[in-house]
């Protein structure tokens, strides 16, 4: 069990719509091990997404496989309550009458706010009460969501990634529009959750929210793999020139990487 793959893509296909973004794609992440897949815009980022969370199948041809935990086959009830997925695109399709207790509440249906059809128990709401206690969001509970800063609302979706109890949380690009204070409570969050035993699969283009408990880098660009390997070998100023396509200095403190435009004169 200990060495069972979290995310197994073995000659992967995957069109979006008449656009072939993969091409024998093969990418595999153990379990348990904190993730990066950086890459340029365009680079199959959130096609990558969409395969794992099963939104998008690749094309069926002899030996290709997605595998998440082993299975070719998931109910994908059972693979959301494992896995939970913060993105800008679920932030987008929120109502905004929506209040924020719903949007954690919804996690538990995966779907986006509740409905009355939908029954809680006692211990499911405390379960929320508990989430959004800890992550510093409880008092704003009945607010609606389109109120909310942009902070607020990742926060709130965090909540609502978490109400299974999941093993791994995938977060696409966490700290897009925010601003540093939230940037940096927010990673602080994110650390706090690793620390505490839950895997992450962060997916993004920005170096500065890689946090330090990130082992493993993997760069996509064009629909490959461009390179995968531990955080020191990958972060280099002269792999993410390569990757990006231009000149990158680098520099590193307390575990943290920042980018700069390189001096090229």
């Amino acid at each position: 069990m200990s060495d069972e793959k979290l995310i197994e893509i073995y000659k992967a296909t995957v069109y979006r719509g008449n656009t072939r973004v993969f091409h024998n794609l093969s990418l595999s992440i153990d379990r348990h091990q904190n993730t990066a897949i950086i890459g340029p815009n365009g680079a199959g980022k959130s096609t990558f997404l969409k395969l794992v969370t099963r939104e998008l199948y690749p094309l069926r041809q002899q030996g290709s496989r997605v595998r998440i935990l082993g299975k070719d086959k998931w109910d994908i009830w059972s693979l959301r309550a494992g896995i939970g997925i913060v993105s800008p695109d679920l932030q987008h399709d929120y109502a905004g009458n929506v209040r924020g207790v719903d949007v954690v509440l919804s996690g538990y249906y995966s779907s986006i706010g509740t409905y009355q059809h939908q029954t809680f128990t006692d211990k499911q709401h405390h379960r929320a009460r508990t989430i959004m206690t800890d992550l510093g969001i409880a008092d704003i509970q009945d607010h609606q969501f389109s109120r909310m800063s942009t902070g607020e609302q990742r926060r709130f979706l965090l909540g609502r990634a978490l109400i299974n109890t999941p093993h791994t949380l995938i977060l696409d690009e966490p700290t897009t529009g925010l601003d540093l204070t939230a940037t940096y409570h927010y990673l602080d969050t994110v650390r706090g959750l690793m620390q505490s035993g839950i895997t992450i699969v962060l997916v993004t283009h920005h170096i500065h929210e890689i946090p330090p408990e990130i082992t493993t880098v993997v760069f996509l660009k064009r629909g490959e793999v461009f390179g995968q390997g531990s955080k020191q070998a990958m972060l280099t100023a002269p792999a993410l020139t390569e990757l990006f396509e231009t000149p990158i200095g680098l520099a590193n403190e307390n575990g943290f990487y920042q980018t700069f435009p390189a001096n090229t004169h």
